[in-house]
């Protein structure tokens, strides 16, 4: 996806355990490890899939390669205006393959809406 970007937001990485992410998110639904966006929706609205030039080619934990998409299902108490949250899975190794993007502006492209609670890798692309 090369289009110009709609938001440019300040990253930052959470985690299930540890006093991170506990239970569902905000639309009720379970976070998805590397897929799932806690963001402030008066910004990026919630149920919107994002495209994230900075997170392709990612190489993940099980082997697989990041497609850079990603899912706005989640808001959080810190998150406000230009930033965003990436779910990272559980525990704080989780967040080992993305810590690079903490901290950082990342480029966001609206790729449309979704339904529902955010896919499973095996469609979460399609």
């Amino acid at each position: 996806m090369a289009s110009d970007p709609d938001w440019r937001a300040s990253a930052r990485l959470y985690h299930a355990g540890g006093g991170g992410a506990t239970g569902n998110d905000s639309l009720g639904c379970r976070p998805i490890a590397m897929r799932t966006v806690a963001v402030d929706p008066r910004v990026i609205p919630r149920r919107t899939k994002l495209f994230i030039r900075e997170t392709v080619g990612m190489r993940l934990a099980d082997g697989t390669i990041h497609d850079g998409y990603w899912y706005a299902s989640d808001t959080g108490g810190a998150i406000k205006g230009q930033k965003i949250d990436l779910f990272t899975g559980t525990g704080r190794g989780s967040m080992t393959q993305a810590q690079r993007l903490n901290m950082r502006t990342l480029t966001i492209v609206d790729a449309g809406d979704f339904d529902g609670c955010p896919p499973a890798w095996t469609s979460a692309s399609n």
